[in-house]
């Protein structure tokens, strides 16, 4: 028989409990507004043994409301909802889960209250079977006023407080911080609530773990505080501090503690010879997002592992800072920084993160200053693709992969053109970046190129070139300068003869009789008639070659070695180029061989590849032609004038 309702019982239990399993949480709405969340933990088997997450089962009738609890069942319990109004049913069913049971999370959400019944609750709680207690969205009601709480006898652990309202604006502290500030429980959080301050546990606390995130506590907070010496985590992210030689002074006293989360505050320090004084025993340190510059390195624990400084305002490590000879990891994105940090003062660090600073060519002395980084974060950067960056570049390929994020996180920012390539598709030659090679390989051509210059200055001749042409203009320069009657060149021969004073016979003895007493009456200069005594030799050729309508040059082997025939040449056939006139006549007298040829007379070569010149006959029955041809060439009606001249040259 008793086998038979135990039966009964677990399948009449079971039946009740199938209906909710298709829910993950079911919310139920009574008439005082009580919601109560069932979570799907049942067992497969029929039996209570495992259920973990069921608060309660209830009926209901017309005029009341009845608990049925599952004593030995439940782990954990969320309510809705709390008001004045259902408080007291809340604490009496909360008075069922007694030490012993199974009921160990207790969650609260929406609690709207007074302080008194707000106190009950956490009354209850302290002797009851639960040992994390998790309570959000709270509205205290009624004046804050002095409670008197037993903590003793409690299976608390844990304490959660999120989002606390406080209506009464004008309470002691000791009413409402005393109350928490004494628990006897390793962790506590209360966390975006607008606290503006904690007071010191009264006696030695049990505290291990601390969190107020997101309130708006200041650098009073826990000020020579002895009570607190357990306490490992504390968590102030988020607050309004501002002082870091305040905040390390609270934790002097904290001798165990070992993580300590600052971030998100407003902390400064301007190193004024304030002397820091940290717990011995912090080993991790969260400064991110606050407001320190350089000097934060001379307020830093000398035991700290790891340590984040991340989005500060920091511009450079001092190398005259304390060495922090523990330190493992650091974390200084998002700062000011334009290069990378020696390790002078970090001998054990491991992992470093510099991503997002303002480095443009990192160094590429970075492993060899820092042996034991096994990882580098540096991407972000507004890297400059240049030749100072081609060492760090090749960092990757000797650290053996230790740049974190490489390649996607390393790009060029600058030069413009480079921008958004990745550093590892960007390469330049060893002569581009090698100064040393570079000024030794300009230097090489330099000397190269005035050798080659040189060379051809004395192979072409050109100082003569030069002199030449500077005589030239100083001729012209003073024919600009003389009386206005005799300005002006004005044409008085036919032609200007050039020749070798080796080949005068034939000028004199062939070419002046049959040119002046042939037909035409050709006028002929000759040096020897009509340079002009007191000039120059180099004035009279150009003022001869200036007044002839053409210019004769009678080449053979003898006009080649002649210097004066290179000056008559160079003048006529500068002439020919500034008239644009086509005044030359060339007759070969006698064959030129080209080895013979000076390599100054390269004008010559030109010449004679690219014009026509008249070739002296052997034979006595083609004279008649070539005397022909030649007063062709130089036929001109010339006014009339008394004077001949001739030029002869040595």
């Amino acid at each position: 028989m008793t086998q038979n309702m135990s039966f009964l019982k677990n399948f009449f239990l079971y039946k009740c409990l199938f209906a909710l399993t298709f829910w993950n949480h079911v919310s139920l709405s009574v008439e005082d507004e009580l919601f109560i969340s069932v979570s799907n933990n049942f067992p497969e088997d029929g039996s209570s043994q495992n259920i973990k997450s069921l608060p309660l089962l209830y009926t209901k009738s017309k005029d009341n409301l009845d608990w049925v609890v599952i004593q030995n069942t439940t782990e954990s319990l969320s309510l809705s909802e709390i008001t004045n109004d259902n408080v007291k049913k809340l604490v009496a069913l909360l008075s069922n889960f007694r030490q012993g049971s199974r009921l160990q999370n207790l969650t609260l959400t929406n609690v709207s209250v007074d302080w008194n019944a707000l106190m009950e609750i956490f009354q209850t709680v302290w002797h009851s079977s639960i040992e994390y207690f998790n309570i959000s969205n709270v509205t205290q009601l009624s004046d804050i006023v002095s409670y008197d709480f037993d903590y003793s006898g409690t299976s608390m652990k844990a304490l959660t407080m999120k989002k606390i309202q406080l209506t009464d604006l004008y309470f002691s502290q000791d009413d409402l911080y005393r109350i928490f500030a004494d628990m006897n429980i390793a962790d506590m959080t209360i966390a975006d609530s607008e606290m503006i301050h904690m007071l010191c546990p009264s006696s030695k606390s049990p505290f291990r773990y601390l969190n107020f995130l997101k309130n708006d506590l200041t650098d009073f907070l826990f000020q020579n505080c002895d009570n607190l010496l357990q306490l490992e985590t504390l968590i102030l992210h988020k607050n309004k501090f501002e002082s870091l030689h305040k905040v390390s002074f609270m934790t002097s006293h904290m001798t165990s503690l070992q993580y300590l989360d600052m971030s998100n505050n407003l902390l400064r320090h301007d190193g004024a010879a304030v002397r820091c004084q940290w717990a011995e025993s912090l080993s991790e340190l969260d400064l991110s997002s606050n407001q320190l510059v350089d000097a934060v390195f001379e307020c830093l624990p000398v035991n700290i592992k790891k340590l984040s400084l991340q989005n500060n305002q920091i511009s450079n490590v001092p190398r005259g800072m304390v060495e922090l000879k523990c330190l493992e990891e650091l974390n200084l994105a998002s700062n000011r920084l334009a290069d990378l940090p020696g390790c002078s003062g970090f001998a054990s660090l491991q992992f470093l993160n510099i991503e997002r600073n303002l480095i443009l060519t990192p160094s590429a002395d970075f492993f060899q200053s820092c042996p034991r980084v096994r990882e580098l974060q540096a991407g972000h950067n507004p890297f400059k693709c240049s030749c100072e960056l081609q060492a760090f570049i090749g960092l990757e390929r000797q650290s053996g992969g230790k740049l974190f994020g490489w390649p996607a996180a390393y790009v060029c920012e600058y030069p413009e053109g480079l921008r958004g390539t990745e550093l590892k598709d960007f390469h330049l030659s060893q002569l581009a970046c090698n100064t040393t090679l570079l000024l030794v390989t300009a230097l090489l051509l330099t000397l190269v190129l005035v050798a080659a210059v040189a060379f051809l200055c004395i192979y072409l001749d050109v100082p003569w070139y030069v002199r030449m042409t500077w005589q030239w203009t100083q001729t012209k320069r003073r024919a600009w300068h003389d009386p206005p009657g005799d300005q002006g060149p004005v044409l008085q021969f036919h032609a200007f003869i050039s020749y070798s004073e080796r080949d005068s016979a034939w000028v004199k003895n062939e070419l002046i009789p049959n040119l002046e007493k042939g037909e035409g009456c050709v006028q002929l200069c000759q040096h020897e008639r009509n340079f002009i005594p007191g000039k120059s030799i180099v004035e009279n050729i150009i003022n001869c070659i200036e007044k002839s309508y053409k210019s004769i040059f009678v080449l053979s082997p003898n006009f080649v070695q002649s210097e004066w025939c290179h000056y008559e040449l160079y003048f006529a056939h500068h002439k020919l180029f500034s008239e644009n006139s086509n005044s030359l006549i060339l007759i070969l007298l006698e064959p030129i061989p080209p080895y013979l040829i000076p390599a100054r007379y390269h004008k010559l070569k030109a010449l004679m590849a690219k014009r026509t010149y008249l070739e002296w006959p052997k034979e006595r029955s083609k004279r008649a032609l070539f005397w022909a041809n030649l007063r062709a060439a130089i036929s001109i009606n010339l006014p009339k004038a008394d004077e001949r001249c001739y030029e002869e040259t040595d």
